[in-house]
């Protein structure tokens, strides 16, 4: 792994798992599938712990099941979600969510999840590192991983 990657995360205990990277570990076709197994052996190892969001599981098993096939999305949610801190977001985090959408979603290409997951992790996580392979969490200024 590069040392950029690992000095992003420095001393961190947890990360923060998006989309892009879930889906980069288990499709072996995609672009950074490699590197997304090289982070996960890193993370495993080192026993971080691996915090998503409910709208990023949601995310992940629609685009693994259009893009990739049922089995995998299957075999997300039967064989991945069980070790990770699923985050609820509470109505404060939903309202915060929006603002940075309505703010930043038309210059920049933003999901609502990526804003979900922007206020979780700036806020409850405390700045968490982020694994993800788009550009909008960097465009945020959270700390990515790829």
């Amino acid at each position: 792994m590069e040392k950029a990657a690992l000095s992003s995360l420095g001393n961190a205990r947890e990360v923060f798992a998006d989309t892009s990277y879930f889906y980069a570990v288990l499709n072996p076709s995609d672009t950074n599938h490699m590197r997304a197994l090289q982070i996960a052996s890193y993370v495993r190892v080192r026993k971080l712990r691996m915090v998503t969001t409910w709208d990023a599981v949601v995310e992940t098993v629609t685009l693994l099941r259009y893009r990739a096939g049922f089995e995998l999305a299957s075999m997300f949610l039967n064989e991945v979600t069980p070790d990770l801190l699923i985050v609820y977001p509470v109505e404060s985090e939903r309202h915060a969510a929006i603002r940075i959408f309505l703010q930043r979603g038309r210059d920049m290409r933003l999901s609502m999840c990526d804003a979900i997951s922007y206020t979780v992790v700036s806020g409850r996580l405390n700045w968490a590192p982020c694994l993800a392979f788009d550009a909008d969490f960097a465009a945020l200024g959270l700390t990515t991983v790829r």
